[in-house]
């Protein structure tokens, strides 16, 4: 009998010393494993970028849905873009009025007027919008401002933060997108240049990509037909010819932003500069017929540069005048020094004095501080806009060499 309860003994302390070194062993591998990973202090701080995100939506939200979180969705909510912290409305944008009137119609509407028409199955907001045109008009600026609008959650999806060098982990993120859209709804996902990330498939991706792709879709497709989430995935491309066929039948809207009118670029002119100080001779009319072929970006980084010009031309001035004044004290210094040559030496001294603040005044009369901003000229316009069509030519960006800027 004591022989049995000594084995007995022996076999349980054996059993107890196996798991306590399979805990530790456990736990040492994986605080060793986080702290291989190149990517831990970067999750951290992401995780605690979206806690203080989330607080901000706390009263809006509920809170099971907030206290639910996995690491991958606070990941992705580090991205998140509270709707009062976008400073982007429909009054920031100009000469595409009718692409935000049929927006606000067929997007923000439903989605701010759901319990209005809560019996039918057809009036929602479309699953997928997809913006494209050339670059530099406006395709974020809308995507902002209807977020805005709708008090909509913005979603601001990186594509490099779906990518991850352990397997399986960049399929967690992607579905850690949806999971988080819909416990934080109605929420905008919103990729800029979605071309670079849905571009058409092929037997040449690689297989993470391709997984990675597959698994989008068909959260993206399952979460809108399966459940009654305001969830909208919102594009923006100025490539759609390289989206994979199954992405554009998930975005249904699909609206064309091209390079502004003359009347267009007439309304964004005069946004762009209606907080400025602007010169009399300043003519909207003649800019917009100029910058023909310019986008949005365009001419706001062309009244940038004006804004600039009228800065150091007023700074050139003031410099010259201060190189003058420095010359003309230098003069009267060497006649004053050469006629008080044969005076006494107590007198040299007051003479020295004398000179020495006639340059110290002249250097404060001709200091290049700015007592108030010159306003903004034509020529600044004009030469702003030949600088910038004289890049554009050399890049490659402008064909037609022989511009009228008269």
């Amino acid at each position: 009998m004591s022989g049995a309860n000594i084995t007995r003994n022996e076999v349980v302390q054996f059993v107890l010393r196996i798991s306590l070194v399979s805990i530790v062993t456990y736990y040492s591998a994986k605080w060793l494993m986080k702290n291989l990973d190149p990517t831990n202090k970067s999750k951290k701080k992401a995780i605690e970028k979206a806690e203080d995100i989330l607080k901000k939506l706390g009263p809006n939200i509920k809170r099971s849905a907030l206290t639910n979180l996995n690491d991958y969705e606070l990941v992705i909510a580090s991205h998140l873009v509270v709707p009062e912290n976008i400073t982007v409305s429909w009054d920031s944008i100009a000469g595409l009025d009718h692409v935000c009137q049929e927006i606000k119609e067929s997007l923000v509407f439903p989605v701010c007027h759901r319990d209005m028409f809560s019996a039918s199955s057809l009036y929602q907001a479309p699953k997928g919008v997809l913006l494209y045109g050339p670059p530099g008009c406006g395709k974020t600026l809308i995507a902002k401002a209807t977020a805005k609008e709708a008090g909509m959650r913005f979603i601001n999806l990186d594509v490099a933060m779906l990518t991850d060098k352990w397997y399986g982990e960049s399929q967690k993120l992607a579905s850690a997108v949806f999971s988080l859209a819909v416990k934080i709804q109605p929420c905008i996902i919103f990729i800029d240049e979605i071309d670079s990330f849905l571009r058409a498939r092929n037997s040449s991706d690689h297989e993470a990509t391709a997984m990675m792709k597959t698994q989008f879709m068909m959260l993206w497709d399952g979460l809108n037909t399966e459940s009654d989430s305001t969830v909208i995935v919102m594009g923006a491309t100025n490539r759609p010819q390289d989206l994979d066929k199954a992405i554009l039948r998930r975005m249904p809207a699909q609206f064309h932003i091209g390079l502004p009118s003359e009347d267009q670029r007439l309304k964004i002119l005069q946004l762009i500069l209606r907080q400025e100080k602007l010169a009399k001779d300043v003519e909207f009319a003649q800019l917009a017929r100029m910058t023909n072929g310019y986008s949005g970006s365009d001419l706001r980084e062309m009244c940038r540069n004006a804004s600039v010009y009228r800065i150091r031309k007023v700074m050139r001035e003031k410099n010259k005048e201060m190189a003058a004044a420095a010359a003309a004290a230098a003069a009267a210094a060497a006649a004053s020094t050469s006629t008080e040559s044969g005076s006494k030496p107590n007198g040299m001294m007051n003479g020295n004095c004398s000179t020495a603040a006639a340059v110290s005044a002249s250097s404060s009369a001709g200091s290049p501080m700015l007592d108030e901003a010159p306003a903004i000229t034509m020529e600044d316009l004009v030469e702003s806009l030949r600088n910038m069509k004289h890049s554009k030519y050399n890049s490659g960006h402008l064909n037609d060499a022989r511009i009228d800027l008269d």
